[in-house]
């Protein structure tokens, strides 16, 4: 599996007041990510194919994938599957990639995530509602030390989508 084969559908970018050695720190340690992503646990294995894990805060899988762009602290691709069955099957990868960048005082964060053929809204509801709220989490932790606390589930479109085409979803 290459990035090539991915076609970028939902781009973020955000400024942080931090470096980017920081940023990359809190994209890639398990500790770290507790406090940006929903308590969920990121744990990535640095080197090109190695292991790109996400545990929710009870140690369960949540999110698999592998490392396809491992350059500290400028860049970091990985495969993102989240574990709901049938997902990956009907649905293909995803792929995200971070790309951190020094400008002035501050590191700007580009967020992408693409797939490998094409999907509707409803399905994509979930990353657009979801990405902003973690990566606005990530900056308040870098900048202030507090992450946001956003309550929110998948989006009622997005579930109703998946269960149309037969996608079992918790």
């Amino acid at each position: 599996m290459t990035p090539d084969q991915f076609k970028p559908l939902t781009v973020y970018t955000i400024y942080i007041a931090s470096t980017p050695q920081k940023v990359w720190e809190a994209l890639t340690s398990a500790e770290f990510s507790t406090q940006y992503f929903f308590g969920n646990a990121v744990a990535v294995e640095p080197r090109l194919g190695g292991a790109f894990i996400v545990r929710t805060p009870d140690g369960a899988l949540h999110i698999s994938g592998e490392v396809l762009a491992y350059d500290p602290p400028r860049k970091l691709s990985v495969t993102f599957n989240v574990n709901w069955p049938e997902l990956i099957e009907k649905l293909g990868p995803t792929l995200v990639t971070y790309e951190i960048e020094q400008v002035g005082d501050a590191v700007r964060l580009t967020m992408s995530e693409g797939h490998d053929r094409p999907l509707s809204d409803d399905i994509l509801e979930g990353g657009r509602q979801g990405w902003p709220a973690i990566l606005s989490s990530l900056k308040s932790v870098l900048e202030t030390g507090k992450p946001l606390r956003v309550k929110m589930g998948p989006p009622q479109r997005m579930l109703a989508a998946l269960k149309a085409m037969g996608i079992k979803t918790p």
